[in-house]
């Protein structure tokens, strides 16, 4: 790593740069430290900012592959067994169904993100249309989620860049001004959860287009070689870690892994909000040790629940 200096009228601004090589491309780096710095304030602040450097290309570079640790033939007959064991039969479900279903996931889904509404609010919203005395942002991004629901329950799309954008566009045109719009090159994210813990960190910004491209070139080479639920889980934890919108990505994630198990012929998904440590723990292992198996035993205990609370 080194120092770089540059001159903006009579200031000096000071950066902390790192470069390094990406499938023969030349990455570089580059973290602002602060402005006519002395050299006790240069030497504090490249401490701390050298761990974030270090970081970030950890991830840039381990994030490219979608499946990092491959199962072996064994582990995918042993998938195989356990959605036979859960009885993960093909069925539909009614329209009743798909509304405590969309309820259920409209509820889950906002909760595990900070929504304030309560589930029999939720239910009295989507159901009856009751506006609860809520936060406005709440209450829209609650319709959206079920708005969000219809619409993969009609496409024939499964994933690609437009379909991600449609999705975030249907859930947060109400919220969030940059919503359908990917993040731009140098906003970076670290994504926290509600006890403190750092959950994941984001793609660097200048790749999030071409890894969410490999993402669904991974896809459509893999849909017809390994199971639906195996499929559902790589491609929604590597959205994750992809991160692409400033804001949403993890409501946009569990729509895209309903989508890709409905299209299957499996039923939809909901990961519960009391589960939501689980969820996020899932989500740190398949990022620092590339392991998928959390996340799927989550679905397989999340599919045996919803079909005791759908009637």
């Amino acid at each position: 790593m080194f120092l770089e200096k540059r001159k903006s009228g009579k200031n000096i601004k000071y950066y902390l740069v790192n470069s390094f090589r990406d499938n023969g491309d030349v990455v570089k780096i580059r973290r602002y430290l602060g402005q006519n710095l002395s050299k006790e304030e240069i030497r504090l602040k490249r401490k701390k900012v050298e761990k974030y450097i270090k970081d970030q290309i950890k991830n840039y570079q381990e994030i490219r592959d979608p499946l990092k640790t491959v199962l072996s033939n064994e582990e995918l007959k042993q998938l195989d067994n356990l959605e036979k064991k859960y009885d993960f039969k093909i069925y539909h479900l009614s329209e009743k169904q798909w509304l405590q279903f969309s309820q259920l996931f409209s509820y889950n889904t906002n909760a595990i993100e900070g929504s304030t509404l309560t589930f029999n609010e939720v239910k009295d919203l989507i159901g009856s249309n009751k506006t609860p005395k809520k936060s406005l942002s709440d209450v829209h991004e609650s319709k959206g989620v079920v708005e969000a629901i219809n619409y993969i329950r009609a496409t024939k799309t499964i994933i690609s860049l437009s379909f991600l954008k449609k999705i975030h566009h249907i859930v947060f045109e109400d919220t969030k001004s940059f919503a359908a719009k990917f993040r731009e090159k140098g906003m970076e994210v670290v994504i926290g959860d509600s006890f403190g813990n750092i959950v994941h960190r984001g793609a660097d910004s200048s790749k999030v287009e071409t890894l969410l491209k490999e993402l669904v070139k991974w896809y459509n080479k893999n849909k017809n070689k390994y199971s639906p639920i195996l499929l559902a889980a790589v491609i929604h934890n590597q959205f994750e870690n992809i991160h692409p919108f400033q804001d949403g990505n993890g409501r946009v994630g569990r729509i895209l892994m309903n989508n890709i198990l409905i299209k299957h012929g499996l039923p939809p998904v909901d990961i519960e909000f009391n589960r939501r440590q689980e969820y996020y723990g899932a989500l740190r292992v398949y990022q620092n040790e590339g392991n998928i198996r959390p996340i799927i035993e989550l679905i397989l205990k999340e599919y045996k629940l919803l079909r005791k609370r759908i009637r």
